[in-house]
């Protein structure tokens, strides 16, 4: 029986735990929901979260695969061949990038997963990461957990948001195994170029760091579809990741992968397989479906959607005072914000504040954000409609 009359031991969290915060949408949202607790509707321009649904045949195979009773049970860590296959169909199809499907790909559930593998599997505590500034911030907070040496590389607006390799090769690169790069880019929307996948691979092998190249937004309002896997050698020095969670509307589905050479793919799998128990079936054939999807429907669902949306997304933009790179490619609209405004932060929360508008400050991801903010294209055209409207009423001292 415990002794009641001694203090309990103070139980801590890992340090590891003390390195990375709450991830900021879901602080964020907590707020929101508040805020809608109490009338307020709130409008959601942050999340990079397709409104629209998967094709109908990719739902009607999910359900018809589900009514099977040989469906339920657990599933190969590597994911069924036909995923494989269709995987491995997909990237020669679009990108002209032949894959072993069986030796040089890896089905994940979603690709921050496979921020989470990746990182596990080649990082040892103090191993040196490069990772961009402003990026996605899982790649900062995922470092953060296997207790890696983080080195930021800086993506400036000055520089067409592309990495400067003579200013990364400044810093001591002998312990960098990792280095974090996403083209098409979020948040920047900058759009990939054969010239800089062909550099980055030239980088890799010059110094032995894994080129990992987070490749969901290639069919985000971009026709020129590219992989870093195009570049002759890349599957020796890099890893690339893909999502049907943009391309393909299925962000709550939980389906991605990456490709790379056959021992990366066995080390990633072997973290891997110690920690999940592998998709559900009717999940996987759903997914063969889906990416059968034909030029079509990409067409109606990846151009031409979001182009109307992109329009009045630039119009609440240049309400509030922003400019913005027309180039740009993706679900997001990244627009520089007025010299009259503090910071991204401050211009956010009077968005919110004064008209009921949810949209990113730019410094969540990274010191280069600081002058910017972020417009989610996934709302319909009524949705941001009103949101302008919300804007051009309520938001006092705008320009």
């Amino acid at each position: 029986m415990l002794n009641s009359h001694n203090p309990s031991k103070m139980i801590t969290p890992a340090n590891r735990v003390n390195q990375i915060s709450e991830y900021y949408f879901s602080k964020k949202l907590k707020e929101i929901a508040e805020m809608n607790a109490k009338g307020m509707q709130v409008i959601s321009l942050g999340i990079g979260s397709p409104d629209q649904p998967p094709h109908p045949d990719t739902i009607e195979t999910l359900c018809n695969e589900s009514r099977r009773n040989d469906t339920h049970g657990y599933q190969p860590y590597v994911g069924i061949p036909e995923l494989r296959n269709a995987f491995a169909t997909w990237y020669r199809k679009w990108f002209g990038v032949e894959l072993d499907p069986a030796k040089e790909i890896q089905p994940l559930i979603g690709s921050k997963e496979g921020i989470l593998h990746i990182s596990l599997a080649f990082l040892n505590p103090g191993d040196g990461v490069l990772v961009p500034n402003p990026g996605y911030p899982t790649y900062r907070s995922v470092s953060n957990l296997a207790e890696a040496n983080l080195i930021e590389y800086e993506l400036k607006e000055e520089n067409g948001w592309m990495p400067d390799f003579e200013e990364i090769e400044k810093n001591d690169l002998s312990n960098v195994k990792i280095m974090w790069v996403n083209y098409p880019n979020m948040p920047t929307g900058t759009p990939a170029t054969p010239e800089l996948f062909e550099k980055l691979v030239d980088f890799g092998k010059k110094h032995g760091i894994i080129i990992v190249n987070d490749n969901p937004y290639s069919f985000i309002l971009n026709d020129n579809r590219l992989s870093i896997l195009q570049v002759p050698g890349a599957k020796d020095i890099c890893i690339e990741m893909n999502s049907m969670s943009k391309s393909h509307n299925m962000p709550g589905w939980r389906i991605g992968m990456l490709a790379s050479n056959p021992q990366f793919v066995e080390w990633i799998l072997r973290v891997k397989s110690n920690i999940d128990s592998g998709m559900f079936k009717p999940l996987q054939s759903a997914a063969v479906t889906a990416l059968s999807t034909d030029e079509t429907w990409h067409r109606e669902m990846n151009i031409d959607l979001y182009r109307r949306r992109r329009h009045l997304a630039e119009e609440i933009v240049n309400t509030l005072g922003c400019s913005f790179d027309p180039d740009q490619v993706g679900m997001f609209l990244w627009a520089r914000i007025p010299d009259n405004e503090v910071d991204s932060i401050s211009l956010a929360d009077k968005v919110l504040y004064q008209a009921r508008v949810f949209i990113t400050p730019g410094i969540i991801f990274g010191s280069q954000g600081k002058r910017f903010i972020r417009i989610s294209l996934c709302a319909t055209e009524e949705v941001l409609e009103k949101a302008l409207e919300r804007i051009k009423t309520n938001l006092k001292n705008n320009k």
